[in-house]
C-alpha cells in the first residue's frame, strides 16, 4: 500500500484483517447501520478512517465480550453513539438548565445499557454454576471408580510382587 493510501484510510480487507472479522460481517454492519458507509470515490475502493476501525474492533469487544446479538449490538452502539452526543453537549459548557436536560437524556441510556450487561452477567453465572454442577459429578464418578478398581489391582500387585 503507498504511503498515499495509508494516510487516506484503510481498505476493508485491511480493517476485515484489523477487526478479526471478514469483509463480508464488516459489509453486513454497514447495512445495519453500524459502521459508516466507507468513502468511495468512482471506481475505487472502499477506504475506512482510523475512527472506522477503533470503532469497529469495539463494536466485535462488546459482541465477543457480551455475547450481543446483533439486534442487541445495534442498541448498544446507537445508545454509545446518543451517549457520545450528549457528552459533547455537556463538554460545550450549558447552563445549568441544559445540563440537567443532558443529564436526564442519559441517564436511561446507560440504564438500558447497564441492564443489557446484567442479563449476560446473570447468564454467565448460571452457566458456571451448571459447569461446577458437572464438575462434582464427575469427580464423585471418579472417586467412585477409582474405589472399585483400587482394591482390584491390590491383589494382582501382591501376586507381581511375589513372583519376583
Amino acid at each position: 500500500m503507498s504511503t498515499v493510501e495509508q494516510e487516506a484510510g484503510h481498505r476493508i480487507g485491511e480493517v476485515a484483517r484489523l477487526a478479526g472479522v471478514t469483509t463480508r460481517t464488516i459489509r453486513y454492519y454497514e447495512e445495519l447501520g453500524l459502521l459508516g458507509q466507507a468513502e468511495r470515490r468512482k471506481g475505487s475502493h472502499r477506504v475506512y478512517g482510523e475512527a472506522d476501525v477503533q470503532r469497529l474492533q469495539e463494536m466485535i469487544r462488546l459482541r465477543d465480550l457480551l455475547g450481543l446479538s446483533l439486534d442487541e449490538l445495534v442498541e448498544v452502539v446507537e445508545a454509545e453513539d446518543a451517549r457520545r452526543v450528549l457528552c459533547s453537549r455537556w463538554e460545550t459548557n450549558p447552563d445549568d438548565h441544559e445540563r440537567l436536560q443532558i443529564i436526564s437524556a442519559a441517564t436511561p441510556i446507560v440504564e438500558r445499557q447497564l441492564e443489557l450487561v446484567g442479563a449476560r452477567r446473570a447468564a454467565l453465572r448460571e452457566f458456571a454454576t451448571e459447569l461446577e454442577e458437572k464438575l462434582e459429578q464427575i469427580r464423585a464418578c471418579r472417586e467412585e471408580l477409582e474405589a472399585r478398581v483400587q482394591p482390584a489391582q491390590a491383589p494382582r500387585r501382591v501376586a507381581v510382587a511375589a513372583q519376583r
